[in-house]
């Protein structure tokens, strides 16, 4: 464990590289040491909250009156199959501070199937069901068995399942509703083979699909999936590059909005749009929603690649528009005020409002 008292600054810890200090950061490098040092911060009744790869989060210029626990816990290792698991099922225990993309990269390189199109995403394990995050088709909620989590208010070490997690689009109960940490995960992977020809799962992204030359539908080797994912993520700025200034980023800013197949009918038909979900009814028997593009949203509403407002460091990415940037000196309430510029353009516009992906820590009016 190492405890650095306040003020320390939060930026160097987060991908967009803003934020204010904290007024105590501890950093774990284990269950046991999150464990206690949790327990012990509730147990105080002292403002805390986690930190994991900093991936997902905006922090306020005024930092963090209170202790952020850093979480760096390593650790991936395969575990017995569960007795209802389909042959060849392999099951895999990872800590929460492992970073996600070293996670991809084990389960490619160990033959496993399931996740290699979540290739690249920065941040760490942890976080991942708590974002359910996902990429090119996958989901991690679509693998996962469930999640090791000390309950913040009762103090508790639970097993939640995959079903107890209350998982949405880009949302889950932890997100929601839940205080607590993830203290580790349980993945349920395939096994797909032991040499480079081992095969993915099907293919079920139209631009991953174009990427590697195939139909959606096919299978790829685990690798090539990987290197493909890796490069699209890259062309559009989304992988960690010091050389790259538009991945200094949150990722993508925003989510893709879910709207009803009626209110889809009033967005320019030439907007990039997909079908999520029938709904039937007694009085509608087709009722849809519809998935729209942030992406498409953002450009047709007047912003395009590298827009920033007047005097600003925060500045839309130049290769993505979902992605804001910080271009070398921008502030938190920078890209704030950018953030809020472009929900405003496009609700007016469109009349649809953008939720924001990335957590907000601190104060930002």
């Amino acid at each position: 464990m190492i405890e650095r008292p306040g003020p320390a600054l939060l930026a160097p810890l987060t991908t967009l590289r803003v934020g204010g200090p904290a007024s105590r950061l501890v950093t774990v490098v284990d269950a046991r040491e999150l464990i206690e040092v949790c327990l012990s911060v509730w147990a105080d009744e002292e403002p805390w909250m986690v930190l994991g790869g900093g991936s997902n989060v905006v922090v306020s210029d005024d930092g963090f009156e209170g202790t952020v626990i850093h979480i760096a816990s390593r650790g991936v290792e395969q575990v017995d199959s569960g007795p209802h698991d389909a042959p060849g099922t392999v099951r895999v225990r990872v800590q929460a501070g492992e970073p996600w993309d070293d996670l991809v990269a084990y389960t490619v390189a160990n033959g496993l199937r399931g996740i290699e199109a979540l290739s690249g995403i920065p941040g760490s394990t942890g976080a991942s069901p708590v974002q359910n995050i996902g990429a090119y088709g996958q989901e991690v909620s679509s693998v996962l068995v469930g999640v090791e989590f000390l309950d913040g208010e009762t103090g508790e070490l639970l097993w939640l399942t995959t079903e107890q997690l209350g998982f949405g689009y880009r949302t889950s109960v932890l997100k929601r509703a839940r205080p607590g940490v993830v203290v580790s995960l349980e993945l349920r992977l395939s096994r797909a083979g032991s040499d480079a020809l081992a095969l993915g799962a099907p293919i079920e992204y139209d631009q991953l699909a174009n990427a590697l030359g195939v139909k959606l539908g096919d299978r790829v080797a685990l690798g090539a999936v990987r290197e493909a994912v890796l490069r699209l993520r890259a062309s559009k700025g989304m992988v960690l590059d010091p050389a790259d200034p538009d991945s200094v980023s949150a990722g993508s800013f925003f989510t893709n909005p879910i709207v009803t197949e009626q209110f889809a009918r009033t967005i320019p038909p030439e907007a990039p749009r997909w079908i999520t979900e029938r709904q039937a009814t007694d009085d509608s028997p087709e009722v849809y929603e519809v998935k729209l593009s942030a992406a498409w949203l953002i450009e047709h509403a007047g912003l395009g690649r590298g827009y920033s407002l007047p005097g600003s460091d925060a500045a839309i990415s130049g290769k993505h528009t979902l992605a804001l940037v910080n271009r070398g000196g921008a502030t938190a309430a920078e890209i704030a005020e950018l953030a809020r510029f472009v929900q405003w353009r496009v609700q007016s516009e469109f009349g649809v409002n953008l939720a924001p992906e990335p957590v907000f820590i601190g104060s930002f009016d």
